[in-house]
């Protein structure tokens, strides 16, 4: 390898990901900054993108480098130097959804690691610079790649419309769901229940104040942070008539069923969840502030070239986060 060449992780179909030395990007000019990679957190789509080859309707077209929650350092330019989060997200701003404050849902949004944009599985990148955001002192590399689930929590509960004094459930207690046990305790919830199959997570849901859930309908809020189907069951069953259900989770093959009865009976309101809006000046305020805890979610720290041991590590669900650090 010479400076301006990188190690680079590309899927090439599923379960293949295959490591190659490629040029270094270059900034196409003053909006965009030269970003050294520092973490990835691996997320259960990008579970879906190695094990079936593509998420939803999207299809893997070209090797694609996976990797949508990352933090680097800038280097180069006015800015050489400073630690960010890195916004996956390039909304094209113009759209009637960007107009109306939505830019999650633009139809032609530009995200990492999906279709034909590659994500932070890389040594270096290129990105937007008003896509970037500097991390303040006390936030670690690992943190700022967890501020983008952290972002995705966040637009849940804003699309929950939580109110004082709540009972929330949270179903499926994994990254995701374990921050929207905290912000849910945060935001004034009185009772946090949480169903959880797996004892380590559950465990972990406890240790930010949650409960088990029991039999009977009584949360206000139900998240579902699984995407299967017995999931979609379960939070069916712990609302209480007129309860909102958020419906975070991805599900295999594209297709959700559920009880229409039981949802029909109770007059429930299902929300389903499209990344996040612009959250993140607010996420890195949680976090900087201690509002919301980080770093016992990151459980296992791979290199770039162990990118599919990672991926199975994730996949087993034997820890929480999965992080890879590219220069590590």
């Amino acid at each position: 390898m010479t400076e301006l060449s990188m190690r680079v992780a590309r899927l090439h179909g599923a379960g293949d990901v295959r490591l190659h030395t490629e040029e270094r990007p270059r900034p196409a000019g003053a909006g965009e900054r030269l970003v050294e990679v520092t973490s990835v957190g691996v997320c259960g789509s990008d579970l879906h993108w190695f094990t079936e080859g593509g998420i939803g309707d999207a299809v893997l077209a070209r090797p694609l480098v996976l990797g949508h929650e990352m933090a680097g350092v800038i280097r180069g330019g006015p800015d050489d130097g400073i630690a960010v989060a890195i916004d996956p997200a390039q909304p094209c701003g113009a759209c009637e959804p960007c107009r109306a404050g939505h830019g999650n849902l633009c139809p032609g949004i530009v995200f990492a690691g999906h279709g034909s944009c590659d994500g932070g599985l890389r040594e270096f990148l290129t990105w937007p610079a008003d896509r970037l955001h500097p991390l303040p002192d006390g936030l670690t590399a690992d943190d700022g790649a967890l501020l983008e689930p952290l972002g995705v929590a966040l637009h849940a509960l804003d699309l929950a419309h939580l109110r004082m004094a709540s009972t929330v459930a949270v179903v499926g207690c994994g990254p995701i769901g374990l921050l929207l046990v905290q912000l849910a305790r945060g935001h004034g919830a009185t009772r946090v229940l949480a169903a959880e199959p797996l004892p380590h997570r559950m465990a972990a849901a406890a240790g930010f104040g949650a409960e088990p859930a029991g039999a009977e309908g009584v949360a206000d809020v139900v998240f579902e942070v699984s995407g299967s189907d017995g999931a979609v069951d379960t939070a069916l069953r712990l609302a209480r008539p007129g309860a909102r259900i958020v419906l975070v989770g991805i599900p295999d093959g594209d297709s959700t069923t559920f009880s229409a009865a039981l949802a029909r009976r109770k007059g429930l309101t299902l929300v389903l969840v499209r990344r996040m809006g612009e959250v993140y000046p607010r996420a890195i305020d949680l976090a900087a502030r201690k509002l919301v805890d980080l770093t016992p979610l990151v459980s296992d720290v791979f290199g770039l070239g162990e990118v599919s041991a990672a991926m199975a590590t994730a996949a087993a669900r034997t820890g929480l986060k999965v992080v890879i650090r590219p220069n590590g």
